[in-house]
């Protein structure tokens, strides 16, 4: 399924074209479709077909409010990194008994806030983190869920800013010396040792990265088994890609298959839950940015779309030297197409939403950037003093202004001059 279709010349979101949701929030703003979301949550989660399971949403990917609420009415699980996104959690409605907290700095606060309304599971990523954890449970008069998240060195053949299971990355514990840490967890009296986390990084687009870890991670268990621990959970994170350009990453259905074949291959692991965190896969291509060309500008060596969206609402590109699909609103063909690249306003010449990208524009035509449902408003900043876009979800032929756009005055109330 495709939300973002043309019809009679004009691109729209599920039933509602594009541009009449730019007329009424205008541009830049965020654009995403309800049924994709839940399609694509509802494929990983029919994959399991009854196997005990829980679905996580990377609430990092997108953490809208109005996006977590679709996820929490399906009865979504979700993994946080942070107190912030605990509490976007629990404003959208989800249960705090189906939130993970991932993350290798979890502060003090962020550990009793979640200690204080039940979380699910704490995946811990270091002995220091171990031991202040059972510290403060302690202190709390409560057992905290654990599962230590280890690193099983398996490249994932993705970007190194997210790859994270490699040796030099600085997530989890080395897998070799797990087994002596969750002996040394079963002796703290507050802690509750209860499964396995890993998570190798993102954009993944094969199984054999998956399916290493997960040989690695059930040997593990399997260890752990033979000296008298017993797991309840494997959680094998996120990571699967999606389509930007020519990609073809696997279908959820086949992750899940590869999963659980592998897991059941393990006498000790059949009974256990397994545990999944998808967020890209989820919502990237369920979304896109609407942008306005504001100026053309012909070069002898370059020409330039300079439209109102910028690097503080789309870091990727400038980030990852990501590649975004940019496609006009309403085709024309009346002008002459030209190679352009794709800039926004902001002072940095890394302020590129593409290069090079063949087009037929006017000043004042729409372009929608693909598959920026993901890490795109989640990385957004007001550099520049630039105000966050708004986001709109598209439900059929309603849409939901689910983040409105901020004034100046907003932006700048929790600053204050010196005084006299």
């Amino acid at each position: 399924m495709d939300p973002f279709c043309y019809k009679d010349g004009r691109l729209f979101a599920e039933s509602v074209p594009l541009s009449t949701i730019a007329e009424s929030v205008g541009t830049p703003c965020y654009v995403y479709s309800r049924a994709m979301i839940e399609q694509q949550w509802r494929a990983f989660d029919n994959a399991f077909a009854g196997r005990d399971h829980m679905v996580c949403y990377a609430v990092k990917a997108n953490s809208n409010l109005g996006i977590l609420n679709v996820l929490a009415r399906l009865g979504s699980g979700f993994d946080i990194v942070s107190v912030g996104e605990l509490e976007r959690v629990l404003r959208a409605g989800g249960d705090p008994a189906k939130v993970v907290f991932s993350g290798v700095g979890k502060a003090d606060a962020e550990l009793r806030r979640a200690l204080q309304v039940g979380i699910h599971c704490f995946n811990v990523e270091s002995e220091a983190e171990l031991l202040r954890l059972n510290a403060l449970a302690g202190e709390a008069r409560r057992h905290a869920r654990v599962a230590l998240r280890v690193n099983p060195d398996v490249d994932a053949n993705t970007h190194p800013y997210i790859a994270t299971g490699l040796r030099r990355n600085k997530f989890g514990v080395p897998i070799d010396t797990a087994a002596a840490l969750y002996a040394h967890a079963k002796t703290l009296p507050h802690l509750e040792m209860s499964g396995v986390a890993c998570h190798i990084g993102s954009q993944l687009l094969e199984l054999d990265p998956f399916v290493d870890a997960l040989k690695r991670v059930v040997a593990l268990v399997e260890n752990l088994r033979h000296q008298g621990q017993r797991l309840q959970h494997i959680d094998l994170g996120g990571g699967l890609g999606i389509r930007y350009r020519d990609e073809q990453p696997p279908s959820p259905q086949d992750l899940v298959r590869a999963l659980i074949e592998h897991v059941d291959k393990v006498p000790g692991c059949r009974d256990m839950r397994i545990m999944i965190e998808p967020g890209r896969a989820l919502v990237g291509e369920a979304g896109v940015l609407l942008t306005r060309v504001l100026y053309l500008k012909h070069g002898q060596e370059r020409n330039f779309a300079i439209v109102d969206a910028a690097i503080n609402d789309l870091l990727r590109p400038a980030l990852y030297d990501a590649w975004h699909e940019i496609v006009p609103v309403t085709p024309h063909g009346k002008h002459e197409t030209r190679v352009y690249d794709v800039v926004g306003p902001v002072c940095e010449s890394a302020d590129f939403l593409g290069r090079e990208r063949k087009l037929a524009l006017t000043a004042g035509e729409l372009l929608a950037v693909r598959s920026a449902g993901a890490y795109g408003s989640a990385m957004s900043s007001r550099y520049n003093t630039r105000a966050l876009p708004p986001e709109v979800i598209v439900d059929k032929d309603r849409i939901h202004i689910v983040r409105r756009r901020e004034t100046i005055d907003e932006m700048l109330e929790t600053e204050s001059v010196l005084p006299d």
